[in-house]
């Protein structure tokens, strides 16, 4: 977990840095790429799910390291092409979890997040998901823990990989060649991120495009089908925490109205967006527009001020984060929770307040509660 800390002391600085490259190239573009709320919004989503990584705040059902431990069969050693080996197996194995996540009703709520943005820049690729708790895909990983990859490999070349969809995250670049044959470019990816009929369950793949290629779900971008960006069922909200749960909120209280026992069973496993017959009769769902380029953005209407302060608790909440992270070694592990429960707190205040909720009210008397605990235990 330190190592990962560590990581993400050297990444933050890169995205941010990105970030603002993109932002500056767009004004000179003339482009508008960027909703102040929702970059606020995509950074805060970002940091919850740093905060539950670095505390170890998942469900693993095997662990890589086990099964390599116990069911390897060869012992293999570390070489630049079993590391190259492994980042292809990565890939295959991302591109079957992400389609895994796109289609099965209960699956959809552990990636949602990162589509969740109505907008497409580098800073919705950082919404991330806090609702992941359990790991699921275990069993892609089966065969290279049988070849006997050693553990340490997949610990370097898993944050590689994932770092490395960050950059297609973006409305600035245009196709790029023959490149759009081999691996995934911004052309492609605006493609998945977008809710046009034409382009809807398309396009899973991480790195390589081939796999998509390959298995069926591959989709160009139109000329005359410009992406709308976000979810058919719009999340309406800046709050991750609302974000992350709306979706297994909705399961639940369908799976609670149907009258049908055998829809209250299958309703989890069934094709995403699936709902009783009974339930979708009584209870449609108002939120979804046939005609997406009929739908409006959310929007909460703030004021100058409203987003100034929003601005000023996000890097506050960053700096914090970063601390840390650059700190981890020397905080025990309840200090850690301590300090990132009161940065976790604040997130889901000052986004709250974006939406002009009244669970800000609350919230802050939490965060206040929690930082005199910090003084107190510092003291």
């Amino acid at each position: 977990m330190e190592a990962y800390a560590t990581a993400l002391t050297y990444a933050i600085p890169f995205f941010v840095v990105l970030i603002l490259i993109e932002a500056i190239a767009a004004k000179i573009m003339g482009q508008q790429i960027n909703n102040s709320m929702d970059v606020i919004a995509s950074l805060s989503s970002g940091m919850t799910n740093t905060m539950k990584d670095i505390l170890g705040l998942s469900i693993v059902i095997l662990s890589y390291e086990w099964m390599v431990g116990h069911w390897a069969i060869f012992a293999l050693e570390a070489n630049l092409w079993l590391y190259l080996i492994v980042f292809v197996w990565l890939d295959f194995a991302a591109y079957w979890s992400h389609r895994f996540n796109h289609t099965v009703n209960v699956l959809w709520n552990r990636h949602l997040v990162h589509h969740s943005s109505e907008e497409f820049n580098l800073s919705c690729a950082l919404r991330q998901s806090i609702s992941e708790i359990v790991g699921v895909y275990f069993f892609l990983y089966i065969p290279i823990a049988l070849l006997g990859v050693p553990a340490e490999v997949i610990a370097i070349v898993a944050p590689v990989h994932l770092f490395a969809q960050f950059w297609y995250h973006t409305r600035l670049i245009n196709k790029m060649g023959w490149l759009e044959y081999i691996i995934v470019t911004p052309s492609h990816h605006r493609v998945h991120h977008a809710v046009n009929p034409e382009y809807i369950d398309k396009n899973y793949a991480a790195i390589f495009i081939v796999w998509d290629k390959w298995f069926g779900t591959f989709q160009a971008e139109l000329a005359d089908k410009p992406p709308v960006y976000g979810t058919l069922k719009p999340v309406r909200t800046w709050n991750p925490l609302r974000i992350n749960f709306q979706h297994l909120w909705g399961l639940w209280r369908d799976a609670w109205r149907t009258r049908s026992w055998w829809d209250k069973l299958r309703i989890w496993f069934m094709p995403t967006g699936w709902r009783p017959a009974d339930v979708a009769a009584k209870y449609p769902n108002k939120k979804i527009v046939p005609d997406v380029y009929q739908r409006a953005k959310y929007d909460s209407n703030p004021s100058k001020f409203l987003i100034a302060w929003s601005w000023i608790q996000l890097v506050i909440s960053v700096t914090l984060i970063y601390y840390a992270l650059a700190n981890f070694g020397a905080f025990g592990y309840w200090s850690v929770l301590l300090y990132m429960s009161i940065v976790f707190i604040s997130i889901l205040s000052y986004t709250a307040l974006m939406d002009k909720h009244w669970l800000t009210i609350p919230l802050e008397s939490v965060k206040f509660g929690l930082a005199v605990a910090i003084i107190y235990q510092t003291s």
